[in-house]
């Protein structure tokens, strides 16, 4: 049944073909313009990812889980295709974003080999997992958000809680330079960390994310009308 439902959302989504074709070509430009290697990854997963949330919106809209209720499927794999679709598109919008960079560059030093781009590949995959990881993050609240308040409501609740972190991560940047309050860091030792083990922490972190996310949200699921 996962696969039928996987089936429609994609069909779903189909129509945002054009769209990913001219946010790809964006990146592309981008990258040439101002050799920001690693905006494309980030960028194309943050977009792609939460496009695959948009399906919450086409169900409301047709009421499509009242008579996908009525047909051998449960409220349980309703819920885990919705985590599979998100997951999955994430995934790709990333590997799709490095993709383009490598590609890029490689046509970029070819055809102006006097001003080489060295580009570090572990540095790309940890940008890469940087931004998976901060749409992981979005669509881990916006997902049982949506289940709860509807797709409008989930949505206005995942700004007002972007916008609640980052007026208090300002607020705390503010309150430190107004204080001159020196924090001495070992930038050598905090590299040499996140270089070790910084893709460890951001995978096993997303793994942990998407987890509790879902129990939240099958929770809200199971005890919700339809």
């Amino acid at each position: 049944m996962i696969k039928g439902l996987l089936k429609k959302d994609l069909y779903n989504l189909a129509t945002y073909k054009a769209s990913l074709i001219i946010i790809i070509l964006f990146c592309g430009i981008a990258i040439i313009g101002t050799d920001a290697v690693t905006i494309a990854p980030t960028v194309i997963c943050a977009i792609v990812g939460m496009i695959s949330l948009s399906t919450f919106s086409y169900d409301e809209m047709s009421k499509s889980n009242r008579y996908i209720l009525t047909l051998p499927a449960n409220r349980k794999e309703l819920v885990t295709e919705k985590y599979i679709l998100a997951i999955g598109a994430t995934i790709l919008g990333g590997i799709l974003g490095v993709l383009l960079t490598v590609i890029v560059v490689n046509i970029m030093n070819y055809l102006r080999p006097e001003n080489i781009i060295d580009l570090d590949y572990r540095s790309l995959i940890i940008a890469t997992m940087g931004g998976i990881f901060a749409i992981s993050f979005l669509q881990a609240v916006q997902i049982p958000s949506m289940y709860k308040w509807g797709a409008e409501k989930g949505r206005i609740q995942m700004f007002i809680l972007v916008l609640i972190i980052v007026t208090i991560l300002g607020g705390i940047y503010f309150l430190i330079n107004k204080a001159n309050i020196n924090i001495n860091i070992d930038m050598e030792m905090v590299n040499n960390f996140i270089t070790k083990f910084g893709l460890i922490i951001l995978i096993i972190s997303t793994i942990v994310m998407y987890f509790i996310s879902y129990k939240i949200a099958y929770k809200i699921f199971k005890n919700k009308e339809e």
